[in-house]
């Protein structure tokens, strides 16, 4: 099945992604959908990413950054290079299947109110596993990815979805043009984690549906879960706690958190005594908070001012 008249461009962030680079691009230029631009936005990195990319300039834009600008700028800058109907965002430690290009936009093509697609994305190093077929989130407001650490035989029905997980995230131009706060469509505010999550709920506010498309596959090396929290750096740590903050701050409902004011409160509660008793230091990430708090507000007023779904139908989709 080809697809006409409709142009995808690939967009990756590196930073210090030698190990995987390589695979992820030789997976992209295997695509049976042409693809009509690769842009790599490198963040600065200090391994030998540059030098394995030096092959592929050839077939890529590579965009070398002096600083690291995280995956919310990254990302930002990349999708400013193109005009492609489709983005795929795609995560340097990501190889996809053939045909998930081309099976995420047929089944967007198909749904003419869908912003985002995803496919099954699968543990590299354990492939009989699932990684992520989307996003859910609780009424604590902790999002997971769906169906993690369950065997791949499940999860076979194109479905709607939260929310698409950002390894592997094909998004239209149309809604990425329309959720866009201030020209930034991944909220740089966030630098990184999380930001796939609060594009989530944005689109879903303003209208937008996501979809999971079990044909098509991607193999993920999930980093994060590598040697556990205690592993990645406090920065990182402190980055991943505060952007939930920052995410309910822009999104959330007064009614809905009133409604669900009891298991907020119990998580809240649980969360800032182990912060307290076996993490510490995260709690410096408020000061960051408070810092954007002014920011932050006014991305809300936005999309206040934008939102066509009413926050009791988006509510929905926060489990128990």
């Amino acid at each position: 099945m080809k697809i006409k008249h409709y142009t995808v461009s690939v967009h990756i962030v590196t930073y210090n992604s030698a190990e995987h680079i390589e695979d992820c691009l030789e997976a992209v230029l295997r695509q049976s959908h042409p693809i009509k631009q690769i842009i790599i936005i490198d963040n600065a990195s200090k391994d030998h990413t540059l030098h394995t990319l030096a092959k592929w300039q050839a077939r890529c834009i590579l965009i070398q950054n002096k600083l690291n600008n995280g995956f919310a700028g990254g990302h930002n800058q990349a999708i400013r290079l193109t005009e492609t109907d489709y983005c795929l965002i795609l995560n340097p430690d990501v190889a996809i299947e053939p045909d998930y290009v081309l099976n995420t936009v047929h089944v967007m093509q198909n749904n003419p109110h869908a912003g985002s697609a995803t496919g099954k994305l699968l543990f590299k190093a354990a492939p009989h596993h699932i990684d992520s077929t989307g996003l859910i989130i609780n009424k604590a407001r902790r999002a997971f990815d769906r169906g993690a650490h369950q065997t791949n035989d499940q999860y076979q029905q194109t479905e709607e979805v939260f929310g698409v997980s950002g390894a592997a995230a094909m998004y239209s131009r149309k809604m990425i043009n329309d959720i866009s706060l201030n020209g930034e469509f991944f909220d740089e505010d966030f630098f990184a984690y999380k930001e796939d999550v609060d594009v989530a709920w944005r689109a879903q506010l303003l209208g937008w549906k996501a979809l999971y498309e079990p044909t098509a596959i991607a193999y993920h090396e999930r980093g994060w879960k590598e040697g556990g929290r205690s592993s990645k750096p406090l920065f990182v740590r402190r980055l991943s706690y505060i952007n939930r903050y920052k995410m309910m701050l822009k999104n959330d409902d007064i009614k809905t958190v009133m409604k669900q004011f009891f298991p907020l409160l119990v998580y809240e509660c649980l969360s800032f005594v182990y912060a307290l008793i076996r993490e510490p230091k995260l709690l410096g990430a408020w000061f960051d908070f408070y810092r954007k708090y002014p920011k932050l507000r006014n991305k809300r007023s936005l999309i206040r001012s934008k939102q066509r779904q009413a926050s009791s139908e988006v509510n929905k989709w926060f489990k128990k």
